[in-house]
């Protein structure tokens, strides 16, 4: 092989690396008085920064003040807004009301139509709504503002959806989907979500068919950063989804692209999700998705894009979305493992390959997978062991995650070059057999069970191309394997950092794994190498360097907060009180009502209240009881018809509350509706656990229930009511949190919650 520096690959690879990244988003400069016909970053951010000042859940007073300002921005840009309200409790019994802000642009070809969507609600309780998802009702109103200043008089019509209640169970979509006449003019849906606040924008796709049109016409709207993927769509498809568009989808089979960012999880449903920490490039890349799809989906033919074929599809620098379609799947397989099988045989016939020296390849390969997918599976369990106090960052990514990402990269890196070092006896076309032969596996199971995932057999034709290489030529250019080493590396970088980032550091093994299929594709580079041992100790070192850095940034601060949580409890019915707090590692903060006689509760004792996550009460303690008004219960009827018994109860709270929960005993419910909404017969039937009903309260709105249960049955009603004002309530003095405390996201906290049980005998 010609001299070729090994300093000059790694520098190359990591430079293509570095172009992987930085191409997938565009950059951002200050742009307030870019042309009026440009989609510009800074006046989105103006619309973020108002939107954002105050936690606007459902029921809370700032949620009012952000539709009045979205309402009055679309006056300004000369639309006349009008409001969807209603109630509805979606598909997971959280009872609600909706107020969905609605406007729409007439085109010159009347019956098919192209949403906008995002919603304007935060999460309750303490979220700003920064990232999730003022960004997307911002880049809404700003596309539509560019827009509108050209004049552009489309020939389909253009509905604008702002829709309400998206936190609470895509309440604000149901309400639309199944109940406004313009839902049936939809005919594509375009959605603006966030799961973080940074890092490149995600498209993902809602459709009951095949994505081959989508697809198709997506790429020809030509969207200048493209970052989309046809195997996390395929894993999306067979995860429960929950944005809006799964409503669109699923009650009016209508068709969407979801553009979401997950960079910076765990700002996610926090307060620290405000208008500082969104990224300017991450809003700039929803504006690079909206303007051009919504200039060429404006005047598409929009009843053209259902299909039953699939496409495998993909980004890479310089190239965008790279398509191709399913059925080309198992001849690009085949090609691949003929081609594998007449290199191979050609190895045997001019000596180069023996069998002995295959057969050397595969101990390497081998103890490399087994050892980082050790590592990869115990990793985070292990940093739980020695900071304890991450489980209370309830999105499973932790302030220092990239650190940690980048550590068991390089740890599984060392693993690899020690390895090949230590095993790896044979020369460079005798080592790539084995990875070869694996990956022809991996992207056979990948054709049979996750046909998205196919485009993985790509740089599997780069590897068979490199071993040709070195089966044919005794002095190979060695620059070569690095250009064929560039659609792995494309393809996998992005992919090593995401899941972690997306799915938690629990799945931190998909990145030691990743990592280590990659490397075996870059073994052309790195398989004659002489100094594996050495890059081993510096990756080595690298790792421990990750380490030592990710312990410095290990604790909290202002910026990176402690989640924490105090709830004051109080037992209507025994006349007890206990402060009670979602904490696995108590703060000082909390430790002043929760100490030394902290309990842990009886798994019976308190019913699993709603969170995202099913969150339990980790610790109680003793309470003083406070004299907080109960809630008014009447009994509206209670009689048998047939076998039936039906019931109707009101409760009417006596005190401003934002939330009421009622769950029942082990029973089964014929028929439940509140405040005349029918809960389903499927949800009744498929519940899991003893809820009944979450109702997110605006207005101080009274509950009313009618019930039907068999007439033998005998009925408990445990109701949880709640209202978030421990901090403000004149009967307790509770400080405020410390500077590197926050609430605690995706339960319930700072709340007084009052248990109050009825019997029906």
């Amino acid at each position: 092989m010609k001299r070729f520096p090994t300093v000059i690959s790694l520098l190359l690879i990591l430079l293509a690396i570095y172009l992987g990244f930085w191409s997938s988003m565009p950059s951002y400069s200050p742009d307030l008085n870019l042309d009026e016909s440009q989609f510009s970053t800074d006046r989105a951010f103006i619309h973020v920064q108002k939107m954002s000042v105050k936690p606007h859940a459902v029921g809370f007073p700032a949620h009012s003040q952000v539709r009045e300002y979205i309402m009055a921005e679309l006056e300004k840009l000369g639309f006349e807004p009008i409001l969807q309200t209603g109630y509805t409790a979606g598909d997971w019994a959280n009872f609600s009301k909706v107020t969905n802000v609605m406007a729409r642009i007439r085109g010159s070809k009347p019956g098919n139509a192209l949403l906008l969507l995002s919603h304007y609600d935060s999460s309750p309780h303490s979220s700003l709504g920064a990232s999730d998802a003022a960004s997307g009702v911002a880049t809404i109103l700003e596309g539509l503002r560019a827009y509108l200043s050209t004049n552009n008089s489309p020939e389909n019509d253009i509905i604008i959806l702002f829709s309400d209640a998206e936190e609470l169970g895509l309440n604000g979509a149901d309400l639309f989907v199944n109940n406004h006449p313009w839902a049936k003019e939809v005919k594509l849906a375009l959605n603006f979500e966030a799961r973080g606040s940074g890092g490149p924008s995600y498209m993902l796709l809602e459709t009951n068919r095949g994505n081959s049109n989508l697809i198709s016409e997506f790429i020809e709207a030509n969207p200048s950063y493209p970052v989309a993927n046809s195997l996390v769509y395929s894993i999306y498809k067979m995860l429960p989804n929950d944005t809006d568009l799964t409503v669109f989808r699923e009650d009016g089979d209508i068709d969407g692209f979801n553009f979401a960012f997950i960079d910076d999880h765990f700002d996610y449903h926090t307060v620290r999700d405000n208008y500082d920490r969104l990224d300017p490039k991450t809003l700039a890349h929803q504006g690079a998705y909206l303007m051009p799809l919504l200039t060429y989906f404006s005047d598409a033919d929009l009843t053209q894009l259902k299909s039953l074929n699939d496409q495998v599809y993909f980004n890479a620098p310089f190239f965008k979305l790279v398509s191709y379609p399913f059925e080309w799947i198992y001849p690009m397989l085949a090609g691949a493992a003929l081609l594998f099988l007449i290199v191979v045989l050609l190895g045997i016939k001019k000596k180069v390959l023996t069998f002995k020296g295959i057969g050397k390849g595969f101990i390497p390969m081998l103890l490399t997978l087994i050892i980082n997918g050790i590592i990869g599976y115990f990793g985070w369990s292990v940093l739980l062991k020695i900071y304890p106090y991450y489980q209370d960052i309830l999105h499973g990514f932790t302030y220092n995650g990239y650190i940690y990402i980048a550590a068991f990269v390089f740890l599984s890196i060392a693993v690899g070059f020690w390895c090949y070092h230590r095993f790896g006896k044979t020369d460079a076309p005798n080592l790539l057999i084995a990875p070869a032969l694996l990956w022809l596996v991996i992207c056979g199971l990948l054709a049979v069970y996750l046909k998205g995932g196919s485009f993985f057999i790509l740089p599997v034709f780069a590897l068979l191309a490199s071993l040709w290489i070195l089966l044919s030529q005794k002095s190979p250019e060695p620059l070569w394997f690095v250009v064929l080493a560039l659609p792995a590396i494309w393809i996998y970088s992005p992919l090593i950092k995401m899941f972690p980032v997306g799915l938690g550091l629990k799945m931190i093994i998909t990145s030691t794994l990743l990592t280590s299929l990659t490397f075996f594709l870059l073994l052309p580079i790195f398989g004659g190498l002489k100094v594996k041992q050495r890059l081993s100790y510096l990756s080595l070192l690298l790792f421990i360097g990750f380490l030592i850095s990710a312990h410095f940034n290990s604790g909290f601060s202002r910026d990176k907060a402690k989640p924490t949580s105090l709830i004051y409890l109080l037992d209507a019915e025994n006349k007890t009180a206990q402060w009670v707090t979602y904490e696995k590692e108590l703060s000082s903060w909390t430790t002043q009502y929760i100490g030394e006689n902290k309990e842990v509760p009886s798994t019976t004792e308190h019913q699993n209240l709603s969170s995202k996550y099913g969150t339990n009460f980790n610790y109680v303690s003793n309470a003083p009881v406070k004299d907080i008004p109960q809630p008014k219960i009447e009994i509206g009827a209670d009689t048998i018809i047939g076998n039936n018994r039906w019931l109707e109860i009101t409760i009417i709270p006596q005190r401003p509350i934002t939330r009421l929960e009622v769950f029942t005993n082990e029973i089964q419910l014929l028929e439940a509706a509140i405040n005349t909404i029918p809960l389903s017969d499927y949800y009744l039937k498929n519940k899991k656990g003893n809820k009944l009903i979450t109702h997110y309260v605006s207005d101080n709105d009274p509950t009313h229930l009618k019930l039907a249960i068999h007439k033998e049955s005998k009925l408990e009603l445990t109701i949880y009511e709640a209202s978030n004002d421990l901090l403000d309530h004149p009967q307790f003095s509770v400080p405020k949190r410390p500077e590197d405390n926050i609430p605690m996201p995706f339960v319930l906290n700072d709340a007084i919650l009052i248990i109050k049980k009825l019997h029906f005998e």
